[in-house]
């Protein structure tokens, strides 16, 4: 028997493509690894063999951005997660991130993934997270299904880590730097300079650095905060990004994702991946939900939840 042809880094590799679109989607991590239009780049690409980094388009469950300490308190007990950002001493990204998940539809445009958290320390429940890719003329849209398999309640949420990606750099600058930002956020979630811990919910009106309202240019701004009361039409909040000739790229949420997490990708030493793409999270749930409940849902036994976003090309 011939050997098979070794699985890369990311795994099992899924490319789509309708509309002028491609998408190259990762079983690890349910993750999008790359999306073109018209063969310009919309979100930060990783190549397939490549260990994933920075989460870069990663899905996230059964928490999005951080429990503060791993330690939350849910059901009647204390529980204690594993501290996979050791550098702050927090617990990151949920538990799927790094998760083999397994093809259940393959289609030209469409592809449908699932993996199961099992029953573990700190997460003592069974969820089953059920995520689909689809491409079409308005762009690739994620829907992220939780669903308990369990016999207990669980604590729940989501979102993607895709970093978006609107056009080159504009002379030395880096790429972000010179790209205009339309946020609809009214409110900011402060957090702690060394560790990123929430610490209140202001109005971006108290914070002018971080009111993307109105559409301007992100310039050496630093951002790496969760915004949220979001305006929205028909129930869908939209974040836009663009270069200086126009174009750029848009992620449209639905109303399961009332936070978005906006991050510059600041990395000084490493210049080749410093402020390249803007992290655009669309999040069910606030920062450190689990011990704030702010967002947080409940799977009942037997219930689900379905959250969605859109990434288009403008």
């Amino acid at each position: 028997m011939a050997d098979e042809e070794p699985l890369p880094r990311s795994g099992r590799q899924f490319a789509l493509a309708a509309e002028g679109y491609e998408a190259d989607i990762a079983s690890v991590g349910a993750t999008l690894r790359a999306l073109r239009f018209e063969g310009r780049d919309l979100v930060v690409p990783f190549a397939a063999d490549q260990v994933r980094p920075n989460y870069r388009g990663a899905t996230l469950a059964p928490w999005p951005n951080r429990v503060v300490d791993g330690r939350y308190a849910f059901g009647g007990a204390e529980h204690r997660l594993p501290l996979t950002e050791p550098e702050r001493g927090h617990a990151l990204h949920g538990l799927v991130a790094w998760s083999a998940f397994v093809a259940r539809v393959v289609e030209p445009d469409r592809v449908v993934l699932a993996t199961t958290i099992e029953p573990q320390a700190g997460y003592p429940f069974r969820v089953e997270v059920v995520v689909e890719y689809r491409l079409g003329a308005d762009g690739l849209t994620q829907t992220v299904t939780g669903r308990n398999t369990g016999t207990d309640p669980a604590p729940w949420g989501t979102g993607p880590h895709p970093y978006l990606v609107a056009g080159d750099a504009e002379d030395e600058a880096p790429p972000v730097d010179g790209w205009t930002l339309l946020l609809p956020a009214s409110a900011v979630l402060t957090v702690t300079p060394d560790r990123l811990s929430p610490v209140a919910l202001e109005p971006v009106d108290a914070h002018p650095q971080w009111d993307f309202r109105a559409a301007r240019r992100i310039g050496a701004t630093f951002i790496d905060h969760a915004f949220t009361e979001l305006a929205a039409t028909d129930g869908i909040a939209s974040v836009e990004v663009r270069a200086r000739d126009g174009r750029g790229v848009a992620l449209h949420a639905d109303e399961a994702c009332r936070w978005m997490q906006i991050h510059t990708a600041d990395t000084p030493a490493d210049p080749a991946t410093h402020r390249i793409g803007l992290a655009v999270e669309p999040m069910t749930c606030a920062p450190d939900a689990y011990n704030s409940g702010a967002g947080l849902t409940v799977l009942p036994p037997r219930g689900e939840h379905v959250a969605s976003w859109r990434i288009q090309a403008l």
